[in-house]
């Protein structure tokens, strides 16, 4: 007799976010065995089709992405910074839109995330210190 299938194409948010925790749970365990970085890579590949498909972040710059993102995995920017080993002062100015993402911070927020760096890698303004002395 056949086992029933684990995961299946992803059809709705709860089942999104579900396998969103599974995957962040199996890639912070101390033991990845070539079992479980297969599971990985199927629930990313998953993940990452549901989100080409039901990508509402099309219209988000960058900066509101990660803030939703953050929002979301209910993560405080100090979290951030330290998974991605970069200072909090760092993200701060990034969420501020004081400074930009450099390819590295984007590499390792994709990553973190299971999104595409494209997602991250797009123009946007930022607020110049002219601006900011006249608030």
């Amino acid at each position: 007799m056949n086992s029933p299938i684990k995961y299946r194409v992803i059809d709705s948010e709860t089942q999104y976010k579900s396998y969103c925790d599974t995957v962040e749970k199996l890639v912070f365990s101390t033991n990845i065995t070539p079992a479980i970085q297969d599971e990985i890579n199927l629930l990313t590949l998953l993940i990452e089709t549901y989100d080409k498909q039901n990508s509402t972040f099309r219209n988000l710059d960058p900066v509101q992405l990660l803030k939703s993102l953050l929002a979301e995995h209910r993560m405080k920017a100090a979290d951030l910074a330290r998974k991605l080993q970069v200072s909090e002062g760092l993200i701060s100015d990034i969420l501020k839109y004081k400074k930009g993402m450099s390819k590295k911070t984007i590499r390792g927020i994709a990553e973190l995330f299971k999104m595409q760096q494209e997602a991250f890698n797009r123009n946007y303004a930022l607020v110049s210190t002219s601006e900011l002395t006249q608030s």
